[in-house]
């Protein structure tokens, strides 16, 4: 943990470390990200290894890291110029095989978890590092896990088709995916899951499809004009899709009616439950408890319930909600943001504001890290 002095010297260097970045040619929006990053990695690094010159340090770091995005951020305006110097395509055939590809990795020789990796990697587009962050696993892991599907599937013929759980589980990945803003699939992963609606009478396809709609009508409101992630409570509802939530929620009703509940199902649930509330302070977190004690029963997940340990807190108050949250393993992504928010609701301001800090630096997505960075530096500046 930072001292205050190491605390007050960072924010005393940033704005040095900040000019001398934009004089080497950084443009003042990715200096500002350069110097947050460097800035995190300080908050993680000084405790143990203080740096004898912290300005020269940071600004190290902080070039470091702008030509690390320069780098990425070229390579990704390379791949969007190849596509557009592709030749315009001749006639094609009318039908998208792109769903029977799914079924087709979901071959019956692997495993569920095998065949959801495999596709997403073969059809779905994804990067190994973020089917591995998807699984909760290292990226070694998932590496060898996908070079084990490829060899097992190596001399098969292609003629069976995998189960319809293991296709809804790939499609909801590459939709969260999408929707997380790395990489463009949510509409894709949801058009292809009304192919299967349209062609499967299966309550967890309906299930999916709602889920994804309900979730995607939030989409307008979940950043602000900036990029900054902007929390569920205080998002703008006059920005969700009321027609894809009505949508929702009839796909929804029609598919619980028939008694044949499956984890999206009540996931659909809970995200419809969040739609129906006119504001956040009227949601019926008890009724969300409710569906979380559900799909904690037919996943057994426990990243189920860390977010049902939020939802008690809300119902029940903090308390109640660390006592839940105390139950589980505090290596699970995203628990440091979940205790530093129900201590901030429970009004230790400064355990939360190290639990802030403590999340941002395990925080893979970049918005998501500097919001949780914004949340701890706006509780420290309360003493």
């Amino acid at each position: 943990m930072t001292t205050e002095l190491d605390e007050a010297l960072l924010r005393s260097l940033t704005p040095n470390v900040l000019g001398i970045l934009v004089r080497r040619g950084a443009g003042f929006a990715s200096a500002e990200d350069a110097v947050q990053e460097a800035l995190i990695e300080a908050v993680r690094v000084w405790p143990g290894d203080r740096p004898k010159d912290p300005k020269g340090w940071l600004v190290t770091v902080a070039w470091r890291k702008f030509l690390d995005m320069a780098k990425s951020d070229a390579a990704r305006r390379r791949r969007e110029d190849l596509v557009d110097e592709e030749p315009a395509p001749g006639p094609t055939p009318a039908v998208d095989d792109t769903l029977q590809l799914y079924f087709l990795c979901a071959h019956p020789s692997l495993t569920p978890s095998s065949a959801v990796a495999l596709t997403l990697r073969a059809v779905g587009g994804l990067t190994t590092r973020q089917i591995a962050q998807a699984y909760l696993v290292p990226e070694a892991t998932m590496a060898q896990r996908i070079s084990r599907a490829k060899r097992t599937v190596s001399g098969v013929r292609f003629d069976q088709a995998g189960d319809v759980a293991t296709v809804l589980r790939v499609l909801y990945l590459v939709f969260n995916e999408g929707y997380s803003g790395d990489v463009d699939l949510a509409a894709e992963a949801i058009r292809l899951t009304r192919r299967l609606f349209a062609s499967i009478d299966h309550p967890e396809v309906a299930g999916l499809l709602a889920l994804m709609l309900l979730h995607h009508a939030r989409r307008a409101a979940r950043t602000a004009a900036d990029g900054a992630l902007v929390p569920l409570a205080d998002q703008d509802r006059g920005q969700w899709d009321k027609r894809l939530i009505a949508e929702g929620v009839e796909i929804l009703q029609a598919a619980l009616a028939r008694d044949r509940l499956g984890e999206f199902q009540a996931q659909a649930a809970i995200a419809a439950l969040h739609a129906d509330a006119p504001t956040a302070a009227e949601t019926d977190w008890a009724q969300i408890v409710e569906w979380y004690d559900e799909l904690a029963r037919l996943t057994g997940s426990p990243v189920v319930r860390l977010n049902r340990a939020v939802a008690v807190g809300e119902a029940d108050g903090p308390r109640a909600g660390l006592a839940a949250l105390a139950e589980l393993d505090d290596s699970l992504p995203r628990y440091a943001a979940v205790a530093a928010y129900l201590h901030e609701r429970d009004g230790d301001l400064v355990t939360a504001a190290r639990l802030y800090g403590e999340a941002a630096g395990k925080a893979a997505d970049p918005a998501e890290r500097a919001h949780l960075t914004r949340q701890a530096a706006r509780l420290s500046s309360c003493w």
